[in-house]
């Protein structure tokens, strides 16, 4: 009987994008419902909520995205300067590289000769490749890309951001608290469960933990709306 090949399904080559459309869709639906739910507890008229809402979409989006793009940037720089000097340390000490690669297998369980024999392998196929997966931890999967962080932090924002931009110019004034609260609780639900099955973690854990720190921010923004409200009604 001939086996069937099936295709393994796994998920960290996913972590470079998903962590950055993650957050930034959350931040984009917690940071703008928040800034709503705030401003409506301050006022009792609609234009100066989506003002609001809107001012902070936009916001919001340039900040994540290029905050994404420093911080991925920085991890980017220091990797290629790891490379470039194990690149010359490979040139200049080939020896003492292998050496090293070796001992490397050794502590993950083969025998010296065995490590000294897989290490001469992926030397002489690819040293440099080798010393960066096996010694620095930098693989095509986990490499830094600052412009896919970046524009799946800022797009992701917005795609959040619409949701109470939506209930902002919809919903009745009286009612915004309550419903952009509700909403927001929703949409981080629905984010936090697509999130746990892109990343094929608990959907429930990924669920509470978003709904339970959402719940905190929004009970701040509208305490300090109560605080230093200017209700005109």
């Amino acid at each position: 009987m001939e086996r069937q090949h099936y295709l393994e399904v796994h998920y960290i080559n996913r972590s470079g994008w998903l962590r950055a459309a993650v957050l930034g869709a959350n931040d984009g639906i917690l940071s703008t419902s928040s800034l709503v739910i705030g401003i409506a507890a301050a006022t009792d008229l609609r234009n100066p909520i989506v003002l609001a809402a809107l001012a902070g979409i936009v916001a919001g989006a340039f900040s994540m995205a290029a905050g994404e793009y420093v911080s991925v940037s920085s991890q980017s720089d220091i990797e290629t300067a790891d490379l470039k000097r194990e690149e010359q340390e490979l040139a200049t000490m080939p020896d003492i590289e292998l050496k090293e690669l070796a001992k490397i297998y050794e502590g993950r369980g083969l025998a010296p000769e065995l490590a000294m024999e897989v290490a001469q392998a992926l030397t002489n196929h690819n040293a440099l490749e080798a010393h960066a997966k096996d010694e620095l931890g930098i693989n095509e999967i986990t490499q830094a890309r600052p412009f896919q962080a970046a524009m799946a932090s800022g797009a992701s924002f917005i795609a959040g951001g619409l949701l109470p931009l939506l209930v902002a110019i919809f919903a009745p004034v009286k009612y915004m608290v309550v419903s952009e609260y509700v909403s927001a609780i929703l949409f981080l639900a629905i984010a936090g469960m697509v999130a746990a099955r892109a990343g094929g973690s608990s959907v429930i854990k990924g669920i509470v933990r978003v709904c339970f720190w959402g719940t905190v921010a929004m009970g701040a923004a509208a305490l300090v709306g109560y605080l230093f409200g200017v209700q005109t009604g």
